[in-house]
């Protein structure tokens, strides 16, 4: 996504902030659009569109959620372009997320990325406080 990356820690939810599905980044997005951050298979388009689970071919698993408590929206600000099962190249539109409709609803636009499975990396580092764009690395890591 287009914004501001920040670190997971920063995130006011504390499923996300203490790392309890893993470790990341999150984006203050001032765009709606998600684009797949590496190649992967999706590996779970959630039916309301606000989440989506990648898996890389190396076995490293991607949660992005857009926006918190965006499930209660049962999906009519987002747009999705993939489903279960699609594989995907990096840079490729996953979905799209009107930002004023989840704003006007009352709930944070702000979009965790998470790596499920950190514990099985070797190394993991996150590069936030900065404006990104999806050709930006915002995550380095290596099992």
């Amino acid at each position: 996504m287009t914004g501001t990356a920040i670190s997971i820690t920063e995130v006011p939810d504390a499923s996300f902030s203490k790392k309890m599905l893993g470790n990341g980044i999150a984006i203050n997005p001032t765009d709606g659009k998600v684009f797949a951050p590496c190649d992967a298979v999706v590996s779970t388009l959630f039916p309301t569109g606000h989440a989506i689970t990648l898996k890389t071919s190396y076995g490293t698993e991607i949660l992005i959620h857009v926006g918190l408590d965006t499930v209660t929206l049962k999906g009519k600000p987002f747009t999705t372009y993939v489903s279960d099962g699609d594989v995907v190249k990096k840079g490729q539109l996953l979905l799209k997320a009107d930002l004023n409709a989840v704003n006007a609803a009352g709930l944070n636009t702000i979009t965790p990325m998470v790596i499920c499975n950190t514990d099985k990396l070797s190394t993991f580092n996150t590069f936030t406080e900065k404006y990104v764009t999806n050709d930006d690395i915002v995550i380095e890591l290596a099992e």
